[in-house]
């Protein structure tokens, strides 16, 4: 008889809420592996704008979903879904609990309810999507979209790959992606979400883009630049596109660390207003403040599936 899966825990919070290092603290004193939910962090070579855990705590605890594919190529949704769900099933045969963690809600979602049965992506179609976004910018896709599917429109969240993905869809079979039947998932999760307020939250983000400059930003991209010129998607990333405008002389130095920060602030902004809408726990909390709340709940949930 096969044993039931237990119920996997799901950390999710805006950038700089502190997550990930909390994260990091817990797995190293539970029986946790980490299952990243980042859009960005499963491209290679793009470490310090994605604020990737280092080589050194990922080798105190294992990770999964970073590093999977070169940022000229694209990452789906639904190949995301495939290795986390895979990824889910090695940590439980190992007698671990998994530990999804990321701000990535897109992902996280498609985890817990499961993926629209839409067509497989079709690339010309697409390709006349991005001439517009480069001619013209987000904005008339964004329009186009919020016409046709609002709902659609909000869970892309100005994000181009999904605006395109979204409207590819739209302009081939007149349906939103949001009209199409949802895949069953593999498993079922508990989830909590950290809310801090923005006042606490910008002056981090704000320190964080400095440190990102201080890191060496800007020569990360121009290696990116040099071995991936073709990279629509990844340099689409907040911390890369304004690098790059710096890179081809459209902006400052400073101008580029203040862009940074703002667009991390507005992601962040979307990031709280998602997450406010999902089930589960809600704390609003840096990360840090709640760590004993959150090592008790973990630690039930080891338990409950120590039981299983």
């Amino acid at each position: 008889m096969t044993r039931p899966a237990p119920r996997i825990p799901i950390l999710a919070a805006p950038t700089a809420s502190g997550k990930s290092s909390a994260a990091l603290n817990l797995a190293k004193n539970l029986p946790l592996e980490i299952i990243t939910a980042d859009a960005m962090q499963v491209y290679r070579g793009m470490n310090i704008g994605t604020a990737k855990p280092t080589a050194a705590e990922q080798a105190s605890v294992p990770h999964h979903l970073i590093d999977l594919v070169n940022p000229d190529e694209s990452f789906s949704v639904a190949q995301y879904v495939n290795h986390a769900e895979n990824a889910i099933q090695r940590v439980l045969d190992k007698g671990k609990l998994p530990f999804v963690v990321g701000g990535t809600g897109f992902y996280i979602r498609a985890l817990k309810q499961g993926l629209p049965t839409v067509p497989a992506a079709d690339l010309q179609v697409q390709a006349e999507l991005w001439q517009t976004y480069e001619t013209h910018g987000i904005k008339p896709l964004q329009d186009e979209l919020e016409l046709f599917s609002p709902v659609d429109a909000v869970r892309a969240q100005r994000n181009p790959r999904r605006v395109v993905r979204a409207l590819e869809i739209i302009r081939r079979t007149g349906k939103a992606p949001s009209a199409f039947a949802f895949t069953t998932p593999a498993f079922t999760y508990e989830q909590v979400s950290l809310l801090p307020d923005m006042a606490v939250l910008s002056p981090r983000i704000h320190a964080r883009a400095a440190r990102m400059i201080q890191d060496g930003l800007v020569e990360e991209v121009k290696a990116l630049l040099i071995r991936f010129p073709q990279q629509p998607t990844a340099m689409q990333a907040i911390g890369y596109k304004e690098i790059v405008a710096f890179l081809t002389h459209q902006c400052t130095l400073e101008d580029a660390q203040n862009a940074v920060a703002l667009a991390t602030v507005q992601y962040a902004k979307r990031q709280r207003t998602w997450f406010k809408k999902d089930d589960g726990e809600h704390y609003l909390n840096l990360a840090a403040e709640v760590q004993d709340t959150l090592f008790t709940w973990l630690q039930k949930l080891v338990h409950e599936a120590s039981a299983v």
